[in-house]
């Protein structure tokens, strides 16, 4: 395919070095061949006018476009095939007048594009002693995260990042600039949030309010990591599993735990963890002085004063950091303000292993899970991965608290967005990393996961519900609707709005969308 004439920014075609580096998503390990991740064509827009000539380009062709701000999507949905063409936006809007702080009676709000990554969002928003909720990998873009919802580990103390959306900025088909509100418009408002990521429109600003250090005083966190221990993780998930199952637990608490296998860039979670590890631990430092980092658990545990009065239960921090190899920081439990404990949540690594995948991340809304059984039957699980040391397979596992009947993901249901899955009470990510040769051992291991955690019988969730951001399994959205959204009168709503704003096809560069209504 020939270049778009009229374009002022960078345009990539096939069969150059540059091409392949620039067309990298993280799904390309794992899904490049197979859904045929090759576009045409990659532009890299300088301006909005350039969007329209790209948008208008498709239209005449009849072909399709694929939008990417960070290409973190794990299922390949931010990329696409020839003829169809990517919109890269990646660099595109990184200028002095593309993000801008102000404040309003009282209260501190935002104005960003999408071409920032959330570990730059964040440090930026730091500096300004402010701070939103906002997920954990510091090189996914605000425009993927921003419309599969923004989970973090603040989700349940203030609800997801794209909860804080005022207004959105977006080129649509026909190369109209809107800003879109829930005053101007609310079902595409609605859908965007929540709805058919990257399928309604060029998403390139957006305002959203943000939260002021100055009216969280004395919140706290800890960082806590421990050497693998199938007895530590168990009294860990049930910590997590009690905090869980009671639906009256307060919202100024989170908790996630995360379970890696050796061979994890621990200084990507810890740049100064390298010092002391060499002095408590040098066993792990081999000849030439380079670390084998051994299976570890890391915990985030954090608590935040709401209101005038809140006082932090500090048995809670205690349980958690019992038998703790090492905690980030001087002391135990940190006081620190919220937007420096959002900095300290970050993985500052791009992906967990080099290695392709196959990714469950499930959710579930029970308040039985202690009764059930699942904390035994996750660490069992787990163990079957993480304990063999020459397996060739390698998981990255993140379980957090997001429920509970005070907690801001719950009571964000009916806030005007389309975020399914408002009842979880916990996610359950379990990425299993794999050499060519252990594809089929990561698969069956997961086949199993599917199989005793999922349905009428399951031990973690009696339905199937999954959640944009962690895709996984079939690629064909319209046949598994009913997993990714509550009913089908959600699902055909959101059909229509496609139908709107997608005429043309142009947005629909892939089957991973909400099919457009007929």
């Amino acid at each position: 395919m020939a270049t778009i004439s009229g374009i002022s920014g960078n345009q990539y075609v096939p069969g150059t070095k540059v091409y392949d580096e620039v067309k990298y998503q993280y799904a390309t390990s794992s899904y490049g061949k197979e859904r045929d991740l090759n576009p045409a064509l990659i532009v890299q827009p300088k301006t909005k006018e350039d969007i329209v000539v790209a948008l208008k380009y498709a239209k005449e062709k009849g072909i399709a476009v694929a939008i990417k701000t960070g290409g973190h999507q794990y299922s390949g949905a931010s990329s696409t095939s020839a003829p169809n063409i990517q919109l890269d936006l990646e660099t595109s809007f990184r200028g002095s007048d593309d993000r801008a702080i102000f404040e309003k009676d009282g209260k501190a709000y935002a104005r960003t594009s999408v071409s920032w990554s959330l570990g730059e969002f964040n440090a930026w928003l730091t500096e300004h002693k402010l701070f939103v909720p906002h997920g954990q990998c510091t090189e996914v873009h605000l425009g993927g995260h921003v419309q599969t919802g923004g989970y973090g580990q603040l989700a349940r103390s203030f609800g997801l990042f794209g909860d804080h959306v005022l207004a959105l900025e977006i080129v649509d088909t026909d190369g109209n600039f809107k800003e879109v509100t829930k005053a101007t418009d609310p079902d595409l408002f609605w859908a965007f949030l929540g709805g058919s990521p990257g399928n309604l429109g060029v998403l390139t600003h957006l305002t959203i309010q943000v939260h002021r250090d100055q009216d969280y005083n004395g919140s706290r966190g800890m960082k806590a990591l421990y050497f693998y221990d199938p007895e530590t993780l168990k009294r860990l998930v049930n910590i997590l599993v009690e905090m869980s199952d009671n639906d009256n637990f307060p919202r100024n608490y989170d908790l996630c735990i995360s379970v890696l296998s050796s061979s994890f860039p621990l200084l990507d979670l810890w740049p100064d963890l390298d010092e002391w590890m060499a002095r408590a631990h040098p066993e792990l430092y081999g000849k030439n002085g380079l670390t084998a980092w051994p299976r570890t658990i890391i915990v985030f545990a954090q608590w935040v004063p709401l209101e005038r009065g809140d006082t932090c239960d500090m048995s809670w921090f205690d349980r958690i950091k019992e038998g703790s190899d090492w905690i980030l920081g001087d002391s135990d439990v940190q006081e620190k303000p919220m937007s420096r404990l959002t900095g300290d949540w970050i993985f500052r690594n791009v992906r967990e292993f080099e290695h392709p995948y196959v990714k469950r991340t499930y959710t579930t809304r029970s308040r039985t899970l202690a009764r059930d059984g699942w904390a035994d039957w996750v660490v069992g699980r787990i163990d079957d991965v993480v304990r063999p040391e020459h397996n060739r397979c390698w998981l990255s596992a993140q379980l957090q608290c997001f429920g509970g009947k005070n907690s801001m993901l719950t009571r964000g249901a009916g806030n005007g967005t389309a975020y399914s899955w408002r009842d979880t009470s916990i996610g359950c990510t379990m990425d299993c990393f794999h050499t060519d040769e252990t594809k089929d051992r990561a698969e069956d291991w997961q086949k199993v996961n599917d199989e005793e955690a999922i349905g009428p019988n399951g031990v973690f969730s009696k339905e199937d519900r999954r959640v944009l951001w962690g895709s996984y399994g079939d690629w064909n959205l319209d046949a598994v609707w009913n997993t990714y959204f509550e009913d089908r009168a959600k699902y055909e709503k959101l059909q229509q709005i496609r139908k709107k704003a997608d005429p043309y096809g142009i947005f629909t560069p892939n089957p991973f969308c909400v099919k457009r209504a007929d």
